[in-house]
C-alpha cells in the first residue's frame, strides 16, 4: 500500500516518530513507540540521526514516501542506526504491525547541532 500524496504531506509536518516522548534535552529526543497488532503508526518524518532497538519479536510494515512497502521481521533487541539523515536526506513513513504481539520500540534522535527544536 502506498502512501497517497495528503498522507505523505501529512508525514512531513509531523516529527512525532514514537508514541511517547520520554525525554528532551538540547542533545536528543528519546522515544517508546508501542503498536497492537494490526495498529498503525501514522506517517511521520525521519530527518535527523536516530536509532532504534526493538524490545520484543514481532512483524512489520511500512510505506514511504517514495512508494516502497517494506516488511521487517525483528528479534528482541535488533537494533537499526541512521547517523547520516537530514533535512535533504530524510524520509517520511508509516508503521504498522502485521504480527500477532505488541510491538515496542526505544528510539533515540539526536540533534545535529545540539539545538533543541
Amino acid at each position: 500500500m502506498s502512501l497517497t500524496p495528503a498522507q505523505i504531506a501529512a508525514g512531513r509536518a509531523n516529527d512525532r516518530i514514537g508514541t511517547v516522548l520520554v525525554l528532551e534535552t538540547p542533545q536528543m529526543r528519546v522515544w517508546h513507540l508501542r503498536l497492537a497488532p494490526g495498529e498503525t503508526a501514522p506517517p511521520h518524518r525521519h530527518d535527523r540521526p536516530y536509532f532504534w532497538t526493538v524490545l520484543g519479536d514481532g512483524r512489520s510494515r511500512s510505506d514511504y514516501d517514495d512508494g516502497r512497502s517494506v516488511e521487517t521481521t525483528y528479534k528482541a533487541g535488533d537494533t537499526r542506526h541512521f547517523p547520516d539523515l537530514t533535512p535533504q536526506t530524510g524520509f517520511v513513513h508509516n508503521l504498522t504491525n502485521i504480527g500477532d504481539s505488541e510491538l515496542v520500540f526505544i528510539t533515540v534522535e539526536f540533534n545535529a547541532k545540539g539545538d533543541a527544536k
